[in-house]
Formats: C-alpha cells, sequence, structure tokens
C-alpha cells in the first residue's frame, strides 16, 4: 500500500474546457466556453486554504525534490476526508462540495455512446505546484503514466477506484539482481500497489523515485480524485507525461517489464477560476 493510503480491497468562476492528451498541459484561451456552478464563499475559502498549504509544501520544489516532513504531514491532513468527519460535518473535513462536486454530474455519466470520458477540472497552479480534480464515469481508466521528478498527492473526493502502482527497479552494484532494462526498451519495475481505494482511504503520497510514481487509475464506481503536484509537468524542462505498458512479468508476481507506448489518452479540461490570493 502507497505510504498514507487505506486500501479497501486487494486484486466567480468562469471556466473553458478543451481536450488534451497531456496532464501537464494547460487549457487553451480559445477553448470554447464550458459553464460551471459558482463557488460559494465556503468553497472559495477552502481552495484558498489548500493553495496556501501546498504554496508552503512546494516552496522549493525542483526535480526530485521530498517535501519536509512537516509540511507533507500537514497537507496530508489537510486532505483527508473520514466518514466520520463527513457525518460530523467536522470544520477541517473536506469535501466534494468545496470542489462543486456532486455524483450527479455530466462528469460522471458516459458520453451518448456510452465511453467512460475523464474530465479534469484544472483550479490552480504556480511554477512550484498545480493542483484539479480527475473526475472519473465508472470503468472509466487513466492509463499507465509516470511523474518525472514529482511528488504527488492524491485524495479520493467521492467514490471509489482500483490504483495499481509500481516504482523503477534501480541497477544493483555489482550484478545483483537481473538486468533492469532489455534490448527492446522495456524497464523492470516493482508493484507497489494493487488495491481498491475509496473517499474513506487517507492521502496517498508518492515521491520521484518510490511510493508508486507509475501508476494507473480504473474507476470502479463514478469517483473523482484530487491531486496536489509539484513541480508541474512542464515539457520544455523534459518533464513530460509519459505511458507505459505491461509487456511481461516476473514469476514472483512482484514485478513487471513495462514499455513506453504513445500517448493515445484524451480527456476533457475545465479550467475553474476562483478568486484565490497568490
Amino acid at each position: 500500500m502507497p505510504p498514507g493510503g487505506n486500501k479497501v480491497a486487494d486484486s466567480s468562476s468562469s471556466a473553458s474546457s478543451s481536450k488534451k492528451s497531456r496532464r501537464w498541459q494547460k487549457p487553451s484561451a480559445s477553448s470554447p466556453a464550458s459553464v460551471m456552478t459558482p463557488l460559494a464563499a465556503s468553497a472559495t475559502s477552502r481552495i484558498q486554504a489548500l493553495y496556501n498549504l501546498s504554496k508552503n509544501v512546494f516552496a522549493a520544489a525542483r526535480p526530485g525534490f521530498l517535501p519536509p516532513p512537516p509540511s507533507e504531514a500537514e497537507l496530508s491532513r489537510f486532505l483527508i476526508l473520514s466518514v466520520s468527519a463527513r457525518t460530523c460535518m467536522h470544520a477541517d473535513a473536506l469535501t466534494p462540495q468545496d470542489f462543486v462536486l456532486d455524483a450527479s454530474m455530466p462528469f460522471f455519466r458516459g458520453d451518448p455512446d456510452g465511453r467512460p470520458k475523464v474530465t479534469y477540472l484544472h483550479f490552480a497552479d504556480s511554477p512550484q505546484f498545480t493542483f484539479g480534480v480527475f473526475c472519473l464515469p465508472m470503468s472509466a481508466v487513466i492509463p499507465l503514466h509516470n511523474h518525472p521528478g514529482m511528488t504527488v498527492f492524491s485524495k479520493i473526493l467521492l467514490g471509489s477506484m482500483h490504483i495499481k502502482s509500481y516504482d523503477w527497479v534501480k541497477p544493483q552494484a555489482g550484478g545483483g539482481r537481473q538486468a533492469t532494462r532489455t534490448p527492446d526498451g522495456a524497464r523492470l519495475a516493482k508493484l507497489k500497489t494493487d488495491a481498491v481505494f475509496d473517499a474513506s482511504s487517507e492521502t496517498v503520497v508518492l515521491y520521484p523515485e518510490d511510493g508508486g510514481n507509475l501508476h494507473r487509475f480504473t474507476a470502479t464506481t463514478p469517483c473523482a480524485v484530487l491531486d496536489v503536484m509539484g513541480p508541474p509537468y512542464c515539457h520544455d524542462q523534459g518533464r513530460d507525461c509519459s505511458y507505459y505498458r505491461a509487456v511481461g512479468s516476473d514469476s514472483d508476481g512482484q514485478h513487471a517489464w513495462l514499455r513506453e507506448v504513445p500517448c493515445s489518452f484524451e480527456m476533457d479540461t475545465v479550467y475553474v477560476r476562483p478568486k484565490i490570493r497568490k
């Protein structure tokens, strides 16, 4: 299980929208308009608090950055949405309503042809970090992908999803384990997580080299997951998002050979503009 993660079972606001195939890309200013419910003052306040915490955590963000443990713990606690907190309406509970979300919204239904399309709601970014919410209808998939040199905090806000994640196996000095690369470009990765998570699960944190830096999301119900990540994807700085496919596995069931594949994944993006003091 990833650090801080609880598995459930093994195995005024304006917006624009556009299709994108890379998570680091931002919506185009010329994209067609999309209408969302204006953010209430209470929601804006919570998003501002999340921005302030993220700004502190990622103040020194750079490729390979690891957050200071006290700051990491504070942001992880802020993101926790426990069943008891929701029931008791605890003041510190982060809820889907803070992001103007509920399970009846079109984001959580398939398109007219029944295809489950992922929608990304982009809330805020800076050179050091970015955060937003991925909305997945049931059975929607975000394919296996990486987070080069990044730390990512993930919190499921509603519904449940299966997460399968890996970390690259590092070559060992003096021979040690078998080779970690094949002539055709596949790399050896160690399985980190293969479980179902839901809104009662704690914050999951992945790091540049461990914690499940490569992961795949599959919605087991309509669901939404908040990601806070830094430093952000940036093609110009070599932090593009790459996608992978398992092409073989070891007999121990804990290792797989992953090969980079061309990106065919597309999702809709809605750029939400809460009034945030930066």
